[in-house]
């Protein structure tokens, strides 16, 4: 029982847990992201524009 407490504690395990919280919103926020632009051409159209941006600066 102590070392249940003991492990409960450390700093470790709070950290990693901090981490597994921030990956998992990350997650919903990509979740939504993708829920939320569904079938469109959304994000293709994005990519396209930050591409065509990139090359008139580069060019």
């Amino acid at each position: 029982m102590e070392e249940l407490r003991r492990l409960m504690l450390e700093e470790e395990a709070q950290t990693t847990a901090e981490y597994a919280l921030v990956i998992f919103g990350a997650a919903l926020v990509a979740a939504g992201l993708l829920f939320f632009v569904g079938d469109g051409n959304v994000i293709k159209d994005f990519f396209a524009n930050i591409f065509k941006k990139v090359t008139e600066l580069l060019g």
